[in-house]
């Protein structure tokens, strides 16, 4: 008989997230899944085509069923409409537990922001005596702090009780590397057999560089340094800003800074960018769906990855590392700690976060190799990807210790 798990998840395709693919793989596997998540509206707080506040609350995914709850959009991406949609989805997907069909062998959280998000999966796992893991790829409430500029003490308090709580509560737990399982161990009181640290893999396709005419005739002879995903003061990508543009006063002449992605933080950088007179050589491209970012990687000279400088920040490794180091380019790190690490296990350079003198340098030093020392920086960062981030080998792992507890 096939195994049964529930995925728990706030953000669910049609929206841009790795669980989409990791519940292909549990498929793929012969794993039965149904899939507890959100009316798609990120990251532009936007009702996607063919949505709205009243559903559809029940569709198929490549065979997984999938149950929608109503959450209040993000609309604006104002903090008070980020805070209403981090506790809404929570309350009405606990409201909904009882249309699920029951009889899972475990359940699963892949718990982005808010924290709060596992909650109704809690309450599931245990009314059902089934374990529960949660994919912790946002720590808060330190993430919290790096979005929502919360100062009161009390409030503060409030999340740190409520973030502990919650991880206590769950029977596994899995962290991106070993900083954050150490982390959570000290928070949880668990022990190292019940927090697995399983990097978030790199789906295959992001290995396969696809040209695209259109894309090379329109940012063709520049030297092109690309960011690709979501646009929030985490990612401090005014720091890469204010550094590409030090880099072309010191004789960086073509480097042209191409972001893909969109997010809350939008507004503010463009109006930096008109600042500083930038517009001419940072270009805001837009959202597109994962599939197409080979396009831009293969387009790339060079990738971007950049975190802001709090410290718990650099517990985690962003998910876009695996996919960069995947593209077989150079790629340059801006940010601390174990994702900073990781760039330079790989060969890329690195510089401290928040710094962008010393991002500048790195721009500078990389924009006067030669083709073939950056395309020695891209092989090594491919064989990285090769030998950290492949897709079955750590798809089978989260399978093992989200059902077995083994990894």
């Amino acid at each position: 008989m096939a195994r049964r798990i529930l995925v728990v998840t706030q953000h669910f395709w049609p929206e841009n997230f790795r669980i989409n693919d990791i519940v292909d793989g549990f498929l793929q596997d012969g794993i039965e899944v149904d899939v507890l998540c959100g009316l798609p509206n990120y990251p532009k707080g936007e009702w996607f085509p063919g949505y709205s506040g009243k559903g559809p609350m029940e569709e198929t995914y490549h065979g997984a069923r999938v149950f929608r709850c109503r959450e209040i959009p993000r609309k604006g991406n104002t903090s008070a409409n980020i805070f209403l949609n981090y506790v809404s989805w929570p309350w009405y997907a606990w409201r909904g537990l009882g249309r699920l069909p029951g009889d899972y062998d475990a359940v699963f959280c892949f718990n982005t922001s808010p924290v709060l998000m596992c909650w109704p999966a809690i309450r599931y796992a245990k009314r059902q005596g089934v374990p529960f893991t949660n994919y912790v790829l946002d720590i808060w409430p330190e993430n919290l702090y790096s979005v929502l500029n919360i100062q009161n003490p009390l409030l503060r308090r409030m999340a740190q009780g409520v973030s502990d709580a919650l991880y206590r509560r769950a029977d596994r737990l899995i962290a991106m590397s070993e900083p954050l399982q150490k982390r959570l161990m000290e928070r949880t009181g668990k022990g190292a057999e019940q927090v697995a640290v399983i990097p978030q893999y790199c789906e295959d396709f992001y290995a396969e560089p696809r040209h695209d005419p259109e894309l090379e005739q329109r940012f063709g002879n520049r030297f092109n340094l690309v960011f690709t995903g979501t646009f929030t003061p985490a990612q401090s990508l005014e720091t890469v800003i204010r550094a590409v543009k030090a880099a072309r006063e010191a004789g960086a002449e073509t480097l042209h800074l191409l972001l893909v992605g969109d997010g809350m933080s939008r507004n503010a950088l463009e109006q930096l960018v008109r600042k500083l007179d930038a517009g001419a050589y940072v270009t805001f491209y837009g959202s597109v769906p994962a599939t197409e970012i080979p396009k831009f990687t293969a387009l790339a000279d060079a990738l971007m990855v950049s975190l802001s400088d709090s410290p718990d920040l650099g517990l985690t490794v962003p998910a876009k590392v695996a996919s960069y180091m995947a593209a077989g380019k150079p790629v340059l790190a801006s940010m601390d700690g174990a994702g900073s690490a990781a760039v330079a296990e790989a060969g890329g350079l690195t510089s401290p976060a928040c710094d962008a003198e010393a991002l500048a340098g790195n721009l500078t030093a990389l924009y006067r190799m030669s083709a073939r020392q950056r395309a020695e920086m891209g092989r090594r960062a491919r064989d990285y990807y090769l030998a950290h981030y492949r897709r079955s080998e750590l798809l089978r792992k989260l399978e093992r210790f989200i059902l077995d507890g083994t990894v």
